[in-house]
């Protein structure tokens, strides 16, 4: 990878550390079936390499849309928006995940694996398999709005999904378990969800039904976070709930607003998740306007800096409303310099999430390249996490080397057991610093690559008396002691 060297022109300052992240949904993407293999790897390179121009440092790629698979699987089937009917395998058969994994990690990006917990079919025209459960079992599930789901209501599904999850974070190096918005269904044409009198008398015992279904999603919450933790306690566990808690007229507590609530509507208690340490981060969906009147984004954001102490925030920002939207505050044609400086000025908010990525990759509006010339212009390391005594070991025997014509910086990997663990180095950062310019790590202008591989190609232009330094990136996003060479 070549870099830019000395007399790069700078840009305002960004920060060091900050989560930068891009949701690609596979659910209603035809493409995909149209791909043959070599076509669909391709895609996932484009993709991803486009976002990584963006200065997206997280990719959060959609491997179960709807009870299926993205990936290989012995668990649920492959998923019909890979090729076109579910259970199909692909020809010749591939890995999406796996490869999408890899991609990700080839680019110094994370990779956050996103599943829909409960939904097993996305319309009425979906097709089960006569040997899916939902057939052999259907008191496990309910129906509404022409849409089957998992009813939360029992064990036998949270242990299930569960499985599914263990199965993942077992098998594949997953940065983060990532779950969406929709835990009970959504209301659909004025209605609320209605279908569970069966298993509420089954299993409700006199409970108030709304807070019974609270529990049946507070205890798979619960029990994703252990599962999760107790195959890889590196693996995070993220929600991107949708962005209203509660509206203040229902609780004091709640935000100046007046649209759909998680709590009383997804029965999902995403602030009791966050207190009693369920989850790690929260992506609320803020996919509104700055100011609109029913869910102003610029307040939610307030209020979800203000209520999830204890989590990372990252704020779901919807690119298409951003983009197209003026600020009539600061004058600025859309929302986007608006959006960004809030995130970074709130002190819990550590970074966004884009929806979608595609209209990212596709430069809708020019967000691209607002994103890669100015407000994420500079390689950003993501949030750290864990116990900040603990980091990696710093790199050995770094040096300058010239191969043939070409220079590069290049180090030697820390050593590692055979047993993988928190505090091993999964990737570098490599700083450059001017003659006579005072080291200082905190100054993200300074980066200038986020690596996994332990060498790096340089420029040759005014390489003479350049500092670098580099340091080891544990699975935890924390940052080990520095190195450093100076080009002569």
């Amino acid at each position: 990878m070549a870099v830019m060297m000395c007399g790069v022109v700078a840009f305002a300052q960004n920060p060091k550390r900050e989560f930068r992240g891009a949701w690609l949904h596979v659910i209603g993407q035809t493409q995909w079936q149209n791909k043959s293999t070599a076509q669909a790897k391709a895609y996932i390179d484009d993709q991803f390499q486009k976002l990584q121009d963006a200065g997206c440092n997280a990719v959060i790629f959609q491997v179960r849309p709807t009870a299926d698979a993205m990936y290989k699987s012995d668990l649920e089937p492959w998923t019909s928006w890979l090729t076109g009917k579910r259970g199909k395998a692909p020809s010749p058969e591939w890995d999406p995940m796996e490869y999408a994994i890899e991609q990700a990690h080839k680019r110094g990006m994370e990779f956050h694996a996103w599943l829909n917990p409960y939904r097993v079919t996305s319309n009425a025209k979906d097709i089960l398999p006569a040997s899916h459960m939902a057939n052999k079992e259907p008191h496990r599930f309910v129906k509404f709005n022409g849409q089957t789901f998992f009813d939360p209501a029992f064990k036998e599904n949270r242990d299930f999904i569960c499985d599914v999850v263990r199965d993942i974070v077992s098998r594949y190096d997953v940065d983060a378990i990532h779950i969406d918005d929709y835990f009970y269904p959504y209301p659909a044409n004025g209605k609320k969800f209605n279908g569970d009198d069966a298993s509420y008398w089954q299993f409700g015992n006199g409970m108030d039904r709304n807070q019974w279904r609270r529990n049946n999603v507070d205890m798979l919450i619960e029990q994703l976070y252990g599962t999760i933790k107790s195959e890889k306690p590196w693996v995070r566990f993220g929600v991107s709930p949708f962005g209203i808690w509660r509206n203040k007229k229902s609780d004091p507590r709640g935000s100046e607003s007046s649209g759909l609530q998680n709590y009383d509507d997804l029965y999902a208690d995403v602030l009791l998740w966050a207190k009693e340490g369920w989850i790690d981060y929260l992506a609320p969906q803020l996919y509104w306007t700055l100011d609109m009147k029913a869910a102003p984004s610029r307040h939610l954001a307030q209020w979800w800096n203000d209520n999830c102490e204890g989590v990372d925030v990252y704020i779901g920002q919807d690119v298409q409303r951003t983009m197209t939207n003026a600020d009539p505050k600061t004058g600025d044609k859309n929302e986007l310099a608006t959006k960004v400086k809030l995130s970074r000025d709130l002190p819990n908010v550590k970074g966004n999430v884009w929806w979608h990525g595609y209209w990212v990759t596709d430069n809708l509006r020019g967000v691209a390249d607002s994103l890669a010339l100015k407000h994420q212009s500079t390689i950003a390391l993501p949030p750290a996490y864990g116990d900040k005594r603990l980091k990696p070991s710093p790199v050995g025997n770094l040096k300058v080397e010239k191969r043939g014509d070409e220079n590069y910086l290049v180090w030697e990997a820390p050593s590692q057991g055979r047993i993988e663990k928190e505090t091993d180095a999964v990737k570098y950062v490599v700083y450059q610093f001017f003659p006579d310019e005072d080291v200082n790590l905190d100054d993200s202008q300074t980066i200038i690559a986020l690596t996994p591989e332990t060498r790096l190609l340089l420029d040759d232009d005014a390489l003479s008396g350049c500092k670098f330094v580099v340091t080891s990136i544990d699975r935890m996003n924390r940052e080990s002691d520095p190195r450093s060479v100076t080009a002569k």
